[in-house]
C-alpha cells in the first residue's frame, strides 16, 4: 500500500469518527484509535503486518478508553458518609433520594 492510499484511507476513517462519535464513545474510540494505530504502526516499521497490528492494538485501546466515556454519562445512585442516598445526574447535578433507590 503507498503511502498516499494509506493517507486517503485513514482520512475517511477519521472522517467517519465524527459522525460516530455524536452516537458511540466506543465506537469513535476504535475507530479513531485503529487509524491512528495502523498510520503509526505501518509508519514505524514500514510494513502492511506493523499497519495491522497498529490497526488492531489502536483501536481496542480506543474501544477501551471510549467504553470509559460512555460510562461517565450516565447517572447513578450512591450512598454517602452522612447515610443518606443520593442520586448524581449525567448534568453533574446531585440530588437527595430515596433510601429504596440505593437499595
Amino acid at each position: 500500500m503507498t503511502f498516499r492510499t494509506a493517507f486517503i484511507a485513514a482520512s475517511a476513517l477519521l472522517l467517519a469518527s465524527a459522525t460516530a462519535q455524536a452516537q458511540n464513545n466506543t465506537a469513535a474510540g476504535a475507530i479513531f484509535g485503529g487509524t491512528a494505530g495502523a498510520l503509526i504502526g505501518g509508519a514505524v516499521t514500514g510494513t502492511g503486518g506493523g499497519a495491522v497490528a497498529g490497526a488492531l492494538i489502536g483501536g481496542t485501546t480506543g474501544a477501551i478508553l471510549g467504553a470509559q466515556a460512555d460510562q461517565q454519562n450516565q447517572s447513578y445512585y450512591f450512598w454517602a458518609n452522612d447515610g443518606r442516598c443520593y442520586l448524581h445526574r449525567a448534568d453533574g447535578a446531585i440530588l437527595k433520594a430515596s433510601r429504596s433507590r440505593c437499595q
